[in-house]
Parts: structure tokens; C-alpha cells; sequence
């Protein structure tokens, strides 16, 4: 006899318990599987996956013409970015990669793919960098130090210090900048444009040379041009700063009676190799600006002088001193006849011969 067995509702409920169950348990991994992927993508976007194991911060730099791709490779290789790919697409997501900003630039350890890129393309946290644009140098040495230190092109900056036009642009009524490209320290960013550059030394040097300067030029018979191309001589002859009005006098006195300056300073301005020891030979070259042979200031300034040096020249010394020779330790020794001048002058190669030996002795 056949036996038919029926299922009811009970028998139905348990062979469905375990497809639910079956079916609960997917939906609880993929769940998993889900956030899983959504939290590393979010921890790779803006979290911080970029961490540096040796270090808090690491410094990088953006320069001009760098393309994205460049850009990217280098975090990697600086170690600032762990995955390439990341970074890349975090690019793609908000755009701009083609607008990252030439700069100094320091990250944290842990730093996101995200807060670099936006870092990058805003140019937010972009570093400044001090730069010391030392007295009594010539255009030239600020191009060169301005481009070992911040990366910027120095035949464009030397093209602007010579451009007429600009030098006018700024004020300046003459057909090069030398002189007025005022020394001291300043805060520039990696790859500042050099003519903001330029622009920030001249504005520097207007906020120094004053009405009340001004003034007190025309009361001396100067014009500005004079005072500052005296005042490069004057710079170019001191080491220090307390000597600047006595120096200034040396060379007022001797301007006042029809002398010649004979000031090495001008003499270093145009020879070959210097600055160096000068010899015989080249106090008797046949240039504007040499002072042993042609009465009065030269064309204009041999340097770009500190304030230090503007303002003797400006406010001189009033002694009786017609010359000066240096005595071995910074200062000079000053005298008011030539035949004084030749023994102070003896004194010094004296010094000297005397100090090489004993350096001579020491190096064996």
C-alpha cells in the first residue's frame, strides 16, 4: 500500500530556516566586503595612507614646466605618496591637475592623497624661504644667490636689473638697477617670479631713502644718484659698519679739493677675476670707472651699498683725513698727509708679510 505523505506548514518552515539563513549570511559578508572597500577608498582619499616611517614632515618642491605626471612620480619617489594610482585619481575626481602651484611645500606623516593634491593645486601652506642678499654685492651675486637658493633663472633677473624701461618703471631714472636693489633678508617663495623679486628690493630701497634722505642730499650738493654711487665706494672699502661716516668723509674731503678718489672699489668693478688683488697694472687701465685715473664719482655704483654706507655718505664725518689704509683687523688707519699714509701703508705690508708667515708656519 502506497503511503502519500503531505507536508504542512511546519515541514515547510523548516526547509526554508536554512535558505534564509544561507541567504542571510551572503548578504552579511557581502555587506562586509562592501564597506570594506568603501572604507579603503575613503581612507585612501582623504584619510592618511601616506605615512613616513623615519620622519614627521617631509619638504617638496614644485617647479615651473614640471607637468602632472612629473609631479606625481616625484611624491613617490620622495616617499611622500605610497601609491601613484591613488593619487592619480584622486586628481580625476576634483580636476585641476593641471594647475598645481610652483612652490615650497612641507607634508605630515599620514598626509592624505586628498590634502596633497589640494595642497598642491591651491598652493595653500606654500613655504617661505629666507634669503640674505648680503651688503656691497653687484647685481650679479644676488642673480647667483638668488638662484642656488630659491631656484629662480638668473639671466632673467639680470636681463630685468638692465632694462631701462623696467628700471624707470620703478622709478629708477637710469639704465640699470645697480645700486637701488637694496640689501637685507628677505622672504621669497621657491621659483618667485624675479620681477616681483626685483620689484620687493627697489619698493625696500624707496622705503629707506626717504623725503627727509632726499633732502638731505640736495643740502649736500648730491644727487641721489651721486650719494648712492659714493656710497657703493664706501661699502666696498668697510668691514665695519662704524667706520661708514669716516670712510664717506675720506672721500667728501677729497672730492671737496679737486683730488682723485683712487678707490680700489671702482677699480674692482671692472677687472677681469675679481674681486682679487689689484696690481700697478690695473690702476693704469683706461676705464669710466677707474678713480686713479679720472677726477670725480664714476658713471655709477660699483655695488648695491646697505644702509649703513648710504647714510655716512649722507651724514659724513667732518675731520681733516685725506687718506686711509687698511690695518689687518677689520678697520683702517686713517691720516691727513701722504707721507703719514706711506708709513701706515708700511705698517700694513708689514702686518701682512708677518701674518702669511705665521699662517705659512701653522699649515706645515
Amino acid at each position: 500500500m502506497n503511503i502519500v505523505r503531505v507536508r504542512g506548514e511546519a515541514g515547510l518552515a523548516e526547509e526554508n530556516g536554512p535558505r534564509k539563513n544561507r541567504s542571510l549570511k551572503i548578504a552579511v559578508v557581502s555587506g562586509i566586503i562592501v564597506v570594506a572597500a568603501i572604507s579603503i577608498f575613503v581612507l585612501n582619499l582623504f584619510y592618511g595612507p601616506n605615512i613616513f616611517p623615519d620622519e614627521d614632515t617631509k619638504v617638496f618642491y614644485v617647479s615651473r614646466g614640471q607637468s602632472f605626471a612629473q609631479i606625481a612620480d616625484s611624491l613617490v619617489g620622495a616617499g611622500i605618496v605610497r601609491d601613484r594610482s591613488w593619487f592619480v585619481f584622486v586628481a580625476k575626481i576634483f580636476g585641476g591637475a593641471d594647475r598645481m602651484q610652483v612652490g615650497k611645500y612641507r607634508f605630515t606623516s599620514g598626509a592624505s592623497n586628498t590634502d596633497i593634491f589640494f595642497s598642491l593645486r591651491e598652493g595653500a601652506g606654500i613655504m617661505t624661504i629666507p634669503v640674505l642678499l648680503p651688503e656691497g654685492s653687484r647685481a650679479t651675486r644676488f642673480a647667483a644667490r638668488l638662484a642656488r637658493m630659491i631656484g629662480t633663472d638668473s639671466t632673467r633677473y639680470m636681463d630685468l636689473v638692465t632694462n631701462e624701461r623696467f628700471a624707470r618703471s620703478l622709478g629708477i631714472g637710469k639704465r640699470s638697477l645697480e645700486g637701488y636693489l637694496m640689501p637685507d633678508t628677505y622672504y621669497f617663495t621657491w621659483q618667485q617670479e624675479e620681477e616681483s623679486i626685483i620689484r620687493a628690493q627697489v619698493a625696500e630701497f624707496w622705503r629707506f631713502f626717504s623725503d627727509s634722505l632726499r633732502a638731505r642730499s640736495t643740502e649736500i650738493g648730491m644727487s641721489m644718484h651721486d650719494v648712492i654711487t659714493l656710497g657703493s665706494i664706501v661699502e666696498g672699502e668697510i668691514v665695519l659698519k662704524e667706520e661708514a661716516a669716516r670712510v664717506a668723509g675720506v672721500y667728501h674731503n677729497r672730492l671737496r679739493k679737486g683730488m682723485l678718489l683712487q678707490a680700489d672699489p671702482t677699480i674692482q668693478f671692472f677687472v677681469p677675476g675679481g674681486p682679487r688683488r689689484l696690481t700697478y697694472a690695473d690702476l693704469k687701465i683706461d676705464h669710466p670707472y677707474n678713480t686713479y685715473r679720472r677726477k670725480g664719482l664714476p658713471p655709477g655704483p660699483v655695488n648695491n651699498p646697505g644702509k649703513a654706507a648710504i647714510l655716512g655718505t649722507l651724514f659724513p664725518e667732518s675731520h681733516h683725513y685725506y687718506y686711509f689704509v687698511a690695518d689687518g683687523k677689520g678697520g683702517h688707519r686713517f691720516s691727513t698727509s701722504y707721507s703719514e699714509h706711506l708709513r701706515n701703508v708700511k705698517t700694513f705690508r708689514r702686518d701682512r708679510a708677518r701674518r702669511a708667515k705665521e699662517e705659512a708656519a701653522k699649515a706645515r
